[in-house]
């Protein structure tokens, strides 16, 4: 389990920093609330004293003659001119609206808010939001934090391909990569710190597989692995490269894992990493049995290594077989409440109570007779794993393209949903009517949590960083799914709207000038008939001699 971001201060040190003084803390927050709020008010009553100044130094000013020459400066302009002023206030906002549609496809949020929020905000006293920490309620309705960002985790793909035999062939077929950089570097500190852990003791080979877990160039590792072997002959790490990277079939890697697992020794992360490998190359090539012998096998001679997540392996194979009742003991012992859940624990769970009634159900039939006791159940699965990822539907009803998995996961990011699809599509579909009760229950859970990213029903709130993580993990191709579904921003709406209402003005002036004149000229005296009877009776209450008075007093 890798952070996605940089790590927090140590407890300690927080609460040194916070625990020396926090009385002087308290008036400075309050200093500066107040000036937050005096600051708008001392705004407002600047303007006002500006418009009090403009309005009294009318007449030295020569506003009344400014204003007339302009008005008539206005009236002997031609149609072309106002087409011409429409047109291009229409193309200017259309160009803006483009980039700010484009902008939020991209990046999930407006470019013009974002630089309102970044540097217009601080400028008018605004509070930062993430400085704040609201309380939201939990399961049992107690006031719980809400997870930070620094909780967003990624975590190693329990069933990620190979590199040389599955994702390297998808990239000389399409052209396209299907890990990013990002991924790849997350695999590579995983490989340099669980291999080379303690590097007081590294062998000469041991730090040429270190600085080969670190290059970026695919050539240039298998080139390392190679110097490695030729310098102890039993480099059991440059084996697991060659067969990760350089075997371009599954029988290949299967045979240099065999290679690396005589020389691994008695290494226990080279040993369960190899045995693991293995166990997923007889799976792929079709010796289940086999495979689901050597995860029993691993499990119980490592019991202790439990997030390596093993189980969704083993899980994975016994769907393969339909051996239903294994499945459910292994959920009996993983889907417990304390331990972390996962959408393969989750949805295989559904998946199995959803089997037992999907084959006879109807949704029509239900609508008369109510569900039954075992169809209630499997709904309520159903519900609490769309709560848990609710980005697994749409793959697993075809609804969204899949890609090949990432190498890690985000739990309840569509990344996870990605690999859960990929590897559990088929044994849905295997289970005769099983996605139909998918289909017709499932967005039934949205009715139940109106608001995710506030209040949790089985689990806690949705966490609201998983957009962010999931485009650093899944290539740019793919459309990463964004739940609670963003509503457009304002901007982009205002645009559209500013948009579309100058190129009508810009042809209806084209086609129909006249009466567009005489409708403008209706529509400025009746927007500024307020104005002029105000300006009245300020004329009455201050006249424009009381400038001349004022200067002989």
């Amino acid at each position: 389990m890798i952070p996605l971001f940089t790590a927090q201060p140590s407890g300690k040190n927080m609460e040194d920093g916070t625990s020396s003084n926090p009385q002087s803390i308290g008036f400075t927050e309050k200093l500066k609330s107040w000036l937050s709020w005096s600051w708008t008010y001392i705004c407002a009553v600047w303007f006002a004293m500006v418009l009090t100044m403009i309005y009294v130094l009318r007449s030295p000013l020569k506003l009344q003659d400014t204003l007339t020459s302009a008005s008539v400066f206005l009236n002997t302009l031609t149609p072309k001119f106002y087409v011409a002023l429409t047109g291009t206030s229409s193309l200017i906002s259309g160009l803006i609206l483009i980039f700010e549609w484009w902008y939020f496809r991209k990046y999930g949020t407006s470019f013009i808010e974002q630089v309102s929020v970044s540097h217009l905000r601080p400028l008018l006293g605004g509070v930062e939001s993430s400085t704040t920490t609201g309380l939201f309620s939990s399961v049992n309705g107690e006031a719980e934090p809400r997870p930070s960002v620094s909780e967003c985790k990624v975590w190693r793909n329990p069933l990620n391909l190979f590199r040389g035999a599955e994702y390297s062939r998808y990239t000389w077929v399409t052209g396209k990569e299907p890990l990013t950089y990002y991924d790849m570097n997350l695999s590579a500190q995983d490989h340099q710190t669980f291999f080379t852990g303690d590097t007081q003791q590294l062998k000469t080979e041991d730090t040429v597989m270190q600085k080969a877990w670190r290059e970026r160039n695919p050539q240039a590792r298998i080139r390392a692995a190679y110097q490695a072997i030729e310098m102890n002959h039993e480099c059991a790490a440059a084996y697991v490269l060659l067969a990760e990277e350089e075997a371009t079939t599954i029988t290949e890697a299967e045979r240099l894992f065999k290679q690396a697992l005589r020389s691994a020794g008695k290494d226990i992360n080279l040993l369960v990493y190899i045995k693991r490998r293995l166990a997923m190359c007889a799976r792929k090539l079709g010796r289940i049995k086999e495979a689901v012998k050597m995860m029993r096998d691993l499990m119980k001679e490592f019991p202790l290594l439990g997030m390596l997540n093993i189980h969704e392996n083993l899980l994975e194979a016994l769907l393969e077989l339909q051996a239903y009742a294994d499945v459910q003991a292994v959920l009996a012992k993983y889907d417990d409440i304390s331990l972390p859940k996962s959408a393969t624990i989750c949805y295989t769970s559904a998946l199995l109570k959803a089997r037992a009634v999907s084959e006879k159900f109807s949704p029509e039939a239900a609508s008369r007779r109510g569900l039954s006791t075992a169809e209630m159940n499997a709904v309520e699965a159903i519900h609490r794993a769309v709560e848990f990822n609710p980005h697994v539907p749409k793959y697993l009803l075809e609804m969204k393209s899949l890609i090949l998995p990432p190498e890690h996961i985000l739990k309840r990011g569509d990344s996870e949903a990605v690999a859960y699809a990929f590897f559990h599509l088929q044994h849905w579909k295997r289970a005769e009517g099983a996605l139909n009760l998918l289909h017709c229950t499932w967005e039934g859970t949205f009715r139940i949590i109106p608001y995710p990213l506030e209040k949790g029903h089985l689990f806690y709130p949705y966490p609201g960083c998983t957009e962010t993580a999931d485009r650093e993990l899944l290539p740019s191709f793919h459309e990463v799914s964004v739940y609670p579904k963003k509503e457009l921003p304002f901007f982009i709406l205002f645009t559209a709207g500013l948009c579309s209402f100058t190129a009508m003005l810009a042809m209806l002036t084209h086609q129909f000038p006249e009466l567009m004149g005489v409708f403008a000229k209706a529509f400025f005296s009746t927007l500024f008939a307020p104005l002029g009877f105000f300006a009245d009776k300020m004329e009455s209450f201050m006249p424009s001699s009381f400038w001349h008075q004022l200067t002989r007093i």
